[in-house]
């Protein structure tokens, strides 16, 4: 499966796409969901947060475009929990890199003896610009491509961080509003324990996005993406090469630009994908039972597309997402990738007890 995948591209995005999509030796990082409250953590960043009322809900999704990790829908009871009102901006991430001196996942140089212990065997040693430290930026092509190649759309470009999202010579000017993007799992941990916060489970985020309402596909209710008024940032047009922005904006936007949810929070549906605490199971859904309560994801990782990598959820799509490609803006819709991977599309809030 992986030697027929990387067989077509160049060495130096085979690598980023091993490096950014596997687990590479690293350690998980336990959230401390059960012992955090409000008054036993100092906040270093007093961004506003939400109070989301406790409760019980229907998580997961049926029908038409339910996909299989989505079921079966079950009931999930919830204490009350505060949540980011918006996507962690690039202006917060810098405080806390100035408070710290934190450098992240992608800009960091990468270990050739461990990279090719994640190659297929038989692989070239890649050259010394495959070990560059870069991540994964949005490249869409002119014309039409195969919907099935990502590699299409991705390309690895040295240099390219939360700092520099479109590569070494890009920068932030303007996007200081903006929500930070190349940010791995370890770095959303990193930044959520230095803030005296933590990362919402995936229960919290599907109940905190729902908003309240009931059996509803969308944060915002029933009505369609491409109708109305736009209600998130995604793609418009022909993914990935066409991109209309009816919704004003070709790439992140700065958030707080689409109306809030019930709940007052802004951006659940697109802008950058998410990352939540839990680990990623496949089968999590029909493992659990009715009624569970404050669930915290199964105790390990497993996708049944790629067995061998453990990963963790990232919800809520990004601006990347549209009808013809991942609908990844849906409540219930679940994606899933290795702590290591930060994209031009990954972001984060946070989430702290009440």
């Amino acid at each position: 499966m992986k030697s027929t995948f990387f067989a077509n591209m160049s060495p130096a995005l085979a690598c980023a796409l091993i490096v950014l999509f596997t687990q590479c030796g690293q350690g998980s990082v336990k959230h401390n969901n059960s012992e955090q409250t409000a008054d036993s953590i100092q906040l270093r960043d007093t961004a506003t947060m939400v109070l989301v009322p406790g409760g019980s809900f229907q998580m997961g999704a049926a029908g038409e475009h339910a996909n299989a990790d989505e079921q079966p829908v079950h009931t999930v009871q919830l204490n009350t929990f505060y949540l980011d009102e918006h996507e962690v901006t690039n202006a917060q991430f810098a405080a806390f890199v100035a408070a710290t001196g934190y450098v992240t996942t992608a800009e960091k140089y990468i270990d050739k003896a461990e990279l090719m212990s994640q190659l297929p065997a038989g692989s070239p040693e890649p050259d010394s610009s495959a070990l560059l430290p870069g991540s994964l930026v949005f490249t869409p092509p002119s014309h039409a491509v195969d919907l099935n190649d990502i590699t299409q759309w991705w390309s690895f470009v040295p240099g390219a961080s939360w700092q520099h999202p479109w590569g070494p010579t890009s920068d932030l000017t303007g996007l200081e509003n903006h929500p930070v993007v190349h940010i791995s799992y370890f770095d959303a941990q990193a930044y959520a324990q230095w803030a005296g916060k933590r990362l919402p489970t995936e229960a919290e985020w599907e109940y905190a996005s729902r908003g309240g309402l009931l059996n509803q596909p969308f944060s915002w209710g029933s009505e369609l993406l491409t109708q109305g008024v736009p209600k998130a940032n995604t793609w418009n047009g022909n993914f990935p090469y066409h991109n209309t922005e009816t919704d004003h904006f070709k790439y992140t936007a700065p958030v707080k630009s689409y109306p809030a949810n019930a709940y007052q929070l802004f951006d659940m549906a697109g802008n950058v994908w998410e990352w939540c605490a839990d680990w990623y199971d496949t089968n999590y859904y029909k493992s659990l039972g009715n009624n569970s309560h404050n669930p915290n994801g199964p105790a390990q990782a497993f996708d049944a597309d790629d067995p061998s990598t453990p990963k963790r959820v990232m919800r809520g799509g990004s601006f990347m997402c549209s009808d013809e490609y991942c609908r990844g803006y849906r409540v219930s819709a679940r994606m899933k990738s290795s702590p290591e991977s930060g994209l031009s599309n990954v972001g984060f809030r946070c989430a702290r007890n009440k």
